[in-house]
């Protein structure tokens, strides 16, 4: 399977992703420009089967009207997106296999937080975890906010529960390239980390339009301060030393909307 990463280049920083999914077809995740999509299913000679959606947000619904008009292809989310998603047809499940070729599928992940209606899904090949579209959920070097629909609570632990298992080789695919503020962030609150440092230096001025940087789940626990709540530079900046796990989680997203 090829994994087609789309950059928007709007003001939310979104992306888009083509799934070459063999026999000629393709999915595509969380659109956001139809004409766009159209035109890289056209060069690909490829018919779309199927439109995912990671949540309701529009921002992620945006292209779906049109490429179902288009292709009449079917969409699938969340169950609790049905009134909300666009032209939703299919309603998708917590431990759900999607079959997408010989030897490839994805796994239905049900992930709360960023929205009550929010799924990510883990590609595995053989068996073997390979990647993971995030949607809203988590981001290379950060995590997705809570403000229209979620709670942090829940984020935390769909984080702790669903993200921090995955093997390092995993690559992770989010809804938006944040990478150089979240960067930032965590060497506000880490000033000693030089791997975020050797990361912000690689990414800085960077077009993800044209030269795409995918971070692994390896490279998030080195980089992620919303992965690195044990460690004793951020809690001393956020003064919780002692403080729970899930305390120094909520401390940072609550730090990370006010920065």
């Amino acid at each position: 399977m090829n994994i087609h990463q789309i950059y928007t280049y709007n003001d939310l920083r979104n992306f888009t992703y083509l799934l070459e999914i063999g026999n000629g077809e393709a999915i595509v995740l969380d659109p956001w420009d139809s004409d766009e999509i159209n035109t890289a299913l056209s060069e690909r000679s490829l018919s779309l089967k199927a439109i995912i959606n990671t949540h309701e947000h529009w921002d992620h619904t945006r292209g779906n009207e049109a490429l179902v008009a288009a292709h009449e292809c079917e969409v699938w989310a969340h169950q609790n997106g049905e009134g909300k998603i666009p032209g939703m047809t299919r309603a998708l499940s917590a431990g759900e296999v999607v079959p997408l070729e010989a030897d490839v599928t994805l796994t239905v992940l049900d992930t709360p937080g960023h929205t009550f209606a929010h799924l990510c899904f883990l590609v595995t090949e053989r068996g073997v975890p390979l990647a993971v579209f995030t949607g809203d959920t988590l981001f290379n070097a950060g995590v997705g906010n809570c403000h229209n629909g979620g709670s942090p609570e829940a984020l935390y632990e769909t984080v702790r529960a669903q993200f921090h298992p995955l093997e390092n080789r995993v690559a992770v695919y989010p809804g938006h390239d944040y990478l150089e503020n979240n960067l930032k962030f965590t060497l506000h609150l880490e000033p000693s980390n030089t791997a975020a440092a050797q990361w912000l230096e690689r990414v800085e001025g960077n077009d993800p339009g044209t030269t795409p940087i995918v971070t692994t789940i390896g490279d998030e626990r080195s980089i992620n301060t919303f992965f690195r709540l044990s460690n004793l530079e951020i809690r001393e900046n956020l003064l919780l030393s002692e403080a729970s796990e899930a305390s120094v989680f909520l401390a940072l997203r609550k730090r990370r909307n006010d920065w």
